[in-house]
């Protein structure tokens, strides 16, 4: 007799008597096929609208032709209402030629953007303008964030594509003599206002170009303006003021974009005018106003790998041409021995920024940079150094909500067994955080008074040491 599974059995089978035991169960239905996963997509940043790309190859188009028909080896002898002008003319030309339906607006921005993209730098130009912004972050040709009081904000600037950025990358570091290829993919480089500029291409740079400006006001924050803002109570800016005019060697320490530039730049208006400053920077982007400042910035490696100058190199050739104060805009490596040497040997009240988060770890990253320049120096001996050479640490952090304090004043007071003594002066405390995300917190001092006031007051620089009582905060945020 053939064998037949009941779920397969025939019409007439099904029909013949069963065994009592068996119970009749429905066939299964049956299985659908696993659905096979797409392919994982690379993660591309999307193109801008079609629109939008249209006027940009519009304004490429026209500027091309400009190129072309104006006389290059005269527009460095025109100035810019001059260029403005022709340039105008060419627009309003090339927008009847092409039959364009543009109202007297639309041409004269058709007339900026194509100047823009001539002799500036093209998408972004507005950008630069805008002193609202801080920082302009370039991620690819497609995506460009400002940060505007403190916040990150996605712009509707855009590039055509990687071509046209990366020509606008060349034309900044090409303004500084510096170059950036697949050879040297990573370049430091500023603009003629004196903007930082941080560039990084393929093949170190996956989605295209990535550039960072860190732009500066062309007229400096002052300590006044910095009150104002609310990074530190007058009675604190009352005290650096007048620490660094009795020239005590300062230190700003703090992480990236705390402001320790900014501080910086607002502190050297203490200086007197008849001292001669020396300032060393990787990119140049220091803004004092004394009129006796000699200003030197390190060099890269040409292309064979050879020429490159060092802040170090910098240090030791600055204390052979008579400075009075060496001011270093970042201390990074082994150029910190020779700092330290600098402010021990006649150049008090010289200064300097470091990336640290408190004034404690400001001191261990000073022991380790000079430890990278292969010194044959004990770490007490280190520290003895550190101790007699640094005065003051001042502290900046960025808080959650953008805005830039002043967390710590700190005083180096000497060395007790192998550990350089510290002592606080004035501390910002957070208290709370509001709904809205504002930080709040307090200025107060610690009540301890700091040893440098001596030298003050021997100086005549008066200060009133009521503000050194802790019972009352300073400033309340």
């Amino acid at each position: 007799m053939a064998r037949f599974s009941l779920a397969r059995a025939a019409p007439q089978a099904a029909a013949e008597p069963k065994p009592a035991s068996v119970t009749p169960q429905p066939a299964p239905p049956p299985k659908a096929p696993a659905p096979v996963p797409p392919a994982p997509k690379e993660a591309v940043r999307p193109a801008p609208p079609a629109a939008d790309s249209k006027r940009l190859d519009l304004r490429l188009r026209l500027h091309s032709r400009l190129i072309d028909e104006l006389d290059l080896a005269k527009l460095d002898k025109l100035d810019e209402a001059e260029l403005r002008r022709q340039v105008m003319g060419q627009v309003v030309e090339f927008a009847r030629a092409e039959r364009m339906a543009l109202n007297t607006a639309e041409l004269e921005e058709l007339g900026a953007s194509i100047y823009d993209e001539m002799v500036g730098l093209g998408p972004i130009e507005p950008l630069l303008k805008d002193e609202s912004i801080n920082d302009i972050l370039i991620n690819g040709p497609y995506q460009v964030y400002v940060e505007r009081r403190g916040e990150l904000e996605l712009t509707p600037v855009h590039f055509r594509d990687n071509d046209h950025l990366l020509r606008i990358v060349q034309r900044i570091v090409a303004g500084v003599g510096r170059r950036i290829d697949e050879s040297q993919p990573m370049v430091d480089a500023r603009l003629p206002d004196g903007s930082r500029v941080n560039a990084a291409i393929p093949p170190i740079a996956i989605d295209g170009a990535s550039v960072s400006i860190r732009k500066f006001s062309k007229k400096p924050l002052t300590l006044e303006k910095l009150v104002e803002f609310g990074a530190m109570p007058q009675a604190v800016a009352d005290f650096l003021y007048g620490a660094v005019r009795a020239r005590v060697s300062t230190v700003i320490s703090g992480g990236t974009g705390s402001g320790k530039t900014t501080l910086l730049n607002a502190l050297s208006s203490a200086i007197s005018e008849g001292e001669r400053l020396i300032t060393i920077e990787d990119a140049a982007e220091l803004q004092l106003q004394q009129p006796h400042v000699v200003r030197m910035e390190t060099r890269p490696p040409n292309i064979e790998g050879k020429g490159e100058i060092r802040q170090r190199e910098l240090v030791k050739n600055a204390l052979r041409m008579r400075p009075d104060r060496v001011i270093l805009g970042e201390v990074r490596s082994e150029e910190a021995f020779d700092m330290l040497q600098a402010m021990n040997t006649g150049h008090e009240g010289s200064m300097a920024t470091i990336h640290a988060n408190n004034p404690r770890e400001a001191i261990s990253r000073l022991e380790q940079m000079v430890a990278m320049g292969g010194m044959n120096i004990s770490y007490e001996a280190m520290r003895g150094q550190i101790a007699s050479a640094v005065g003051l640490i001042v502290q900046v952090m960025r808080l959650a909500d953008g805005k830039r304090k002043v967390t710590y004043v700190t005083e180096i007071v000497g060395m007790e067994g192998n550990v350089v003594q510290m002592q606080d002066i004035f501390t910002f405390n957070r208290t709370h955080t509001a709904p809205d995300g504002t930080v709040h917190g307090e200025f107060r001092a610690s009540g301890l008074r700091p040893r440098c006031l001596d030298e003050m007051l021997r100086r005549g620089i008066p200060y009133d040491t009521a503000n050194f009582d802790p019972s009352k905060p300073l400033a309340t945020t």
